[in-house]
């Protein structure tokens, strides 16, 4: 037997020794019985019992009244008639242990008890309205468990409590007003739950001694009310609530943090002389105005973030007094001009985001020593990288140029950060790049003559050959082979052109296939004819129909060239004016973001409208989520883009997509937070705004790098301007309340619309259910939206994520992915978010990538 046991043997004998030694009814026995009943016996109670780990007791006597056990790993439910016996305990510290529930007389405990932590367990539950028992209490945390139900009122007679921590539970039910009753509270955590409703209205009055306020992380709604006697307050976080109104008037020169992100408050920046304020987050918001002129007051501040505003177009601001900054976020601030010379002041720098401005010229030269992350994709930045940044840029963590107009040299990095991370960028490497080609140019040299000479001699023989060939070919009668034919002389003859699809009949009125032009807008040069079109798609045979959606059919086609495009025939776009229509058209042309499929051509055939599209090869999300072969479509969605198979029943394209790149967590991230960029960017980024009507899984498509792209638009101005037909009104599944609510579907037509739409593609992420129609579990639901969002307000939501992905990341992750899918499928438009607020509230649920 090794020493190990024995002492284990030893100690466990000792321990049920002095467990039945002990005097009953005495505070040495009820902890001897505790420590037995939770399984611990690395705790010595052969001694007194003021000598055990983590106990004190009152001088003289061997009554606890401080009982420190954080961290020992003890796991389970409190045991009855341990803990709760002793009478005279003022201070319980159980923090960062396994334990699950508490014991009913725990709460026995009585008035001499000022000091309860039992944060980081598992405790799970409502919390009991005994809890006003503790009328002594000063300090109580009970973050970081699982929490039901709602804050008990009884909080409010705890009049001496200053520390208020129950934040990371699931809490729920209207903000407390009973704390307002709790005069000394210096710090205030409810962060991370479920609470909804608004703050009470006196609560800046009531609370002078208040330093500290966290409720970010809720749903808390409404306008919020006058906090501005919160005179003492140092740190304020209201982030990821849905708070409408104006920003607080609660700046002052006390506050250190300033948190707001995620919300919906409104106004104009505040320009207020801060010098203590070290941390400010107003991201993702709908403030409007500019801040160009007022940072220089916040000489003090370490991290910014103003992203994903309303803000109107402004200049760089100066920086250069905020030399002590470690992270800029200015993404989509509206930000013109160049980045100013004292910019080069900011020698702290670890992240910098000034991704999707109008910010012009070049990256000026910048300490780059301690910087870690990099995004200035989405502007109008010429010329190279600064050297220092250039050499940097392998150690970073995360780093994106895309879409500008800067040069690079490509063989400085590998082709998977080329591709992803200088999308648009121009490739200049001169030759000393590679430092084998000099020393090889002069055995190429010696080898060229040697090649040329074989070459020629090659040439001459096949020449012969040749000859020889069309001699006898000559002699033998010509072989009749029928082949379809693309020649434009059979596709000149005169029109109408009628061609029909199982679900409609298209006519095509032009006299004359070669004179109706297809405008091609990076071919400008090209005369493209309707003629090419019938050519490209065998004159729209439906060997070549790809889809038959809501817009009208999609056939594939080959342009010359090799150009391949999707056909779109919108058969619904018939009340605007040809006019109307090109210009239309011709805008959407100009529309371009990664996340969006690019309109690459249009033709205006008669009455008829049809936009030429880039081809997309992995078909849509709908086919990829629903186990759905890729190039089939699934005839009870009868509203989607449906993928048809070739005469020999074989997929048009054999993708091979395994399940370990797809039914992963961080792939359904990287989904939604592309659709979701690309909606903010119609939303927020063009003027006028375009309002895409119809979000749903199967306008999803990806691109040969699996990448999402939100198809369709913009093609309800042209394809749905006739507010009668159905075409305006959404997809069944996708459609948010506010569509039946009105006898005009229009009229509820706005960017809140589409927020709806995308909740519920989220939803389809995460629980790989379709939106209609499936088996949802343990619920009389018959929608996606009614069972998820049930199950999420139940404090369930981590039942309902996909089996195929639960295991492949943080389920906290997905949780959190759930909550934000319940915030855009809200009821009333006003309650949903932003897409400019979705985009941040994705990306800071980002899967971390491993660092090689």
């Amino acid at each position: 037997m090794s020493l190990s046991t024995i002492a284990l043997v030893l100690s466990l004998t000792l321990l049920v020794e002095s467990s039945t030694s002990q005097d009953p009814n005495t505070d040495a026995f009820f902890l001897s019985d505790f420590f037995s009943k939770m399984g611990h016996s690395s705790i010595s109670t052969s001694t007194s019992v003021c000598e055990w780990t983590g106990v004190t007791c009152r001088a003289n006597t061997e009554s606890v009244t401080r009982l420190s056990l954080s961290g020992l790993g003890l796991t389970g439910p409190i045991p009855e008639s341990t803990i709760g016996k002793l009478t005279k305990l003022e201070l319980l510290d159980l923090s960062n242990n396994s334990i699950t529930s508490l014991s009913l007389d725990i709460w026995e405990l009585g008035s001499s008890l000022k000091f309860l932590n039992l944060s980081f367990n598992s405790i799970t539950g409502s919390l009991s309205n005994n809890i006003g028992n503790f009328g002594a209490l000063e300090r109580l945390d009970l973050s970081h468990n699982r929490f039901t139900g709602e804050i008990p009122a009884s909080l409010g007679s705890i009049t001496s409590l200053t520390l208020l921590n129950l934040g990371h539970n699931r809490f729920n039910g209207s903000f407390p007003d009973a704390i307002l009753g709790c005069k000394t509270l210096v710090s205030i955590d409810l962060s991370d739950n479920l609470l909804e409703g608004s703050v009470p209205n006196d609560f800046g009055n009531a609370l002078k001694s208040l330093k500290v306020l966290n409720l970010g992380g809720n749903r808390i709604n409404g306008r919020l009310s006058d906090i501005s006697g919160l005179v003492s307050l140092t740190y304020l976080n209201l982030s990821s609530n849905s708070i409408q109104g104006p920003v607080p008037a609660v700046f002052h020169r006390h506050l250190e943090t300033i948190d707001l992100s995620n919300n919906q408050f409104q106004g104009h920046f505040p320009f207020v002389n801060l010098t203590s304020l070290v941390y400010l987050d107003m991201s993702m918001n709908e403030i409007t105005g500019q801040f160009s002129d007022g940072l220089d007051q916040f000489g003090s501040l370490k991290h910014l973030n103003l992203a994903f505003n309303e803000f109107s177009f402004q200049s760089f601001p100066s920086v250069g007094k905020l030399s002590g900054l470690e992270y800029l976020n200015l993404s989509n601030t509206s930000l013109t001009g160049q980045i100013p010379s004292d910019f080069s002041q900011l020698a702290s720098l670890k992240t910098l985001d000034l991704s999707q401005n109008y910010i012009l010229g070049q990256i000026p030269d910048f300490s780059v020593q301690d910087l870690q992350i990099i995004d200035v994709s989405i502007n109008n930045l010429t010329g190279q990288i600064p050297e220092p940044l250039e050499k940097k840029i392998p150690d970073m963590q995360k780093f994106n140029f895309s879409y500008n107009n800067l040069t690079v040299c490509e063989p400085h990095w590998s082709l998977d950060n080329y591709s992803t991370a200088f999308i648009g960028s121009h490739d200049d490497c001169p030759i000393a790049v590679n430092p084998g080609h000099m020393k090889n140019m002069e055995s190429k040299r010696k080898r060229l003559g040697l090649i040329l000479s074989v070459s020629l001699s090659a040439l001459c023989l096949f020449l012969g050959l040749a000859c020889l060939f069309l001699g006898l070919r000559k002699r033998n009668k010509p072989m009749e082979v029928k082949q379809v034919s693309f020649n434009k002389e059979e596709n000149s003859m005169s029109g109408p052109f009628s061609f029909q699809t199982d679900s409609t009949t298209w006519v095509a009125d032009v006299k004359l296939a070669t004179s109706v032009p297809v405008i091609i807008f990076d071919k400008p040069l090209v005369n493209f004819t309707f003629s090419d079109l019938l050519a490209a798609t065998s004159n729209f045979d439906r060997g070549t129909l790809l889809a038959e959606g809501r817009f009208g059919p999609v056939y594939r086609g080959f342009l010359q060239g090799g150009i391949q495009v999707a056909v779109k025939v919108l058969v619904h776009g018939l009340t605007m004016t040809d006019q109307d229509a090109e210009r239309e058209l011709e805008r959407l042309g100009r529309i371009r973001h990664p996340n969006l499929v690019p309109l690459t051509g249009y033709c205006l055939a008669g009455d008829q409208r049809i936009a030429i599209y880039e081809y997309m090869e992995n078909g849509n999300l709908h086919n990829l989520l629903h186990d759905l072969p890729l190039g089939v479509q699934s005839t009870e969605d009868w509203s989607s883009d449906t993928w048809e198979e070739d005469e020999n029943g074989d997929n048009m394209r054999n993708v091979q997509i395994t399940p370990e790149g797809t039914a992963t967590w961080r792939f359904r991230h990287t989904i939604a937070l592309g659709t979701a960029r690309a909606l903010a960017f119609l939303h927020h980024g063009c003027i006028p705004q375009i309002v895409h009507r119809d979000v749903k899984a199967s306008s999803i498509y990806l691109d040969d790098s699996m990448e999402p792209r939100l198809a369709d638009f913009g093609l309800s101005m042209i394809a749905g301007t006739n507010p009668d037909e159905e075409i305006c009104n959404g997809s069944p599944g996708y459609k948010p309340p506010e569509f039946s609510d009105t006898g005009n579907p229009t009229a509820g037509v706005t960017t809140k619309s589409d927020v709806y739409g995308f909740g519920v593609v989220l939803f389809e992420l995460l629980t790989g259910k379709k939106p209609l129609g499936d088996d949802y579990p343990d619920s009389k639901e018959n929608s996606l939206v009614g069972w998820a969002r049930a199950m999420v307000k139940r404090g369930q939501g981590s039942s309902i994520i996909d089996p195929k992905i639960r295991d492949t990341g943080s389920e906290k992750e997905m949780e959190e992915a759930l909550r934000i899918g319940y915030l855009c499928t809200a009821d009333l438009p006003s309650k949903r978010p932003a897409m400019q607020q979705i985009v941040g509230l994705l990306k800071d649920i980002e899967p971390k990538t491993t660092k090689n």
